[in-house]
């Protein structure tokens, strides 16, 4: 008794309780290293084959090529918010590793079907469960939009991708008809994707649909506008203006194939001059987006505190 009572007249002092002296002691623990161990096993196990399947196709084609850059971006999100992450408390949720196993089942679906567009899929589901089963709900909703921008490196499915592209080489022919006869430098004439000119017929291919350029554009609006911009609308005005911007783009490529068509033949759109075509004007959509980003921001400048 002596020593939990201070004499001093006026004066009480107690000693610590047990939960005063360990105040972490009812701390949420995350993922053990077993479970880390065990989970980095599996999916290096499951995965591979579909990682190295991916990259194979980004290296191959260059339309896809933009995919190795996405894992990079999310990357520098996820450093840019460590010391936001650190800070939430662990609370691991088994709806996680339900949505391990849905994922795991996604992944076998794909597999057995040779669908890869759901094997790729499924690896990001299967992250997303990582994320929930360690960490809980409040670390998912934290690092939701570099899981979410992991979406820009799968390609498109076959079904969704020419249910979508044959309208857009529509659309190239028709805007492409309507500069070439608005100029007047020679007849041209349009049958579906066909231009009709003196001298031969261009085809509106796939590749000149502008979907193909469409994609490497929004992939690269998304990027451009995470660390240009700062305000939620004008980063999705940013990321919808990419499809107006693609479209024209390619619409102007087929004039100029045209063009020189006429003027130098069919060999003046081959080999590199296409290829370098296509760089350019890529260039010029690019240059484009961030010309319409600076009038936005004339049109809506942001408010900064003094």
């Amino acid at each position: 008794m002596a020593d939990t009572f201070d004499h001093t007249p006026g004066a009480v002092s107690r000693m610590p309780s047990q939960s005063q002296s360990a105040p972490h002691a009812a701390a949420p623990q995350g993922a053990g290293p077993w479970r880390v161990i065990l989970l980095a096993a599996l999916l290096a196990a499951a995965y591979a084959p579909v990682l190295a399947h991916l990259a194979v196709q980004w290296w191959r084609e260059p339309d896809y090529s933009h995919g190795f850059l996405v894992p990079l971006f999310s990357a520098i999100i996820l450093w840019e918010r460590r010391a936001v992450l650190r800070r939430i408390a662990p609370r691991p949720s088994w709806t996680g590793l339900a949505m391990l196993f849905a994922s795991l089942l996604v992944l076998l679906l794909g597999t057995l079907g040779a669908e890869l567009f759901l094997q790729r899929i499924s690896l990001i589901g299967f992250l997303a469960g990582l994320v929930l089963w360690f960490w809980g709900w409040p670390m998912l909703r934290a690092v939701l939009f570099p899981l979410l921008a992991l979406l820009l490196m799968v390609p498109l499915p076959g079904v969704i991708y020419y249910q979508i592209v044959f309208p857009l080489q529509i659309l190239a022919s028709q805007l492409a008809t309507w500069v070439l006869q608005a100029l007047h430098l020679f007849p041209v004439a349009r049958e579906g994707n066909i231009l009709i000119l003196n001298s031969t017929r261009i085809e509106v291919a796939e590749a000149c649909s502008g979907l193909r350029s469409l994609l490497s554009l929004l992939t690269l609006a998304v990027m451009y506008s995470y660390f240009a911009e700062t305000r939620a609308w004008v980063r999705l005005v940013l990321c919808l203006l990419v499809l107006p911007i693609a479209v024209a783009g390619n619409a102007a490529r087929v004039v100029f194939a045209a063009i020189s068509v006429e003027l130098g033949g069919a060999s003046a759109v081959e080999g590199w001059a296409h290829t370098l075509s296509g760089l350019f004007l890529f260039f010029l959509a690019t240059l484009l987006l961030i010309l319409c980003h600076a009038g936005l921001r004339r049109l809506c400048p942001e408010e900064r505190a003094a």
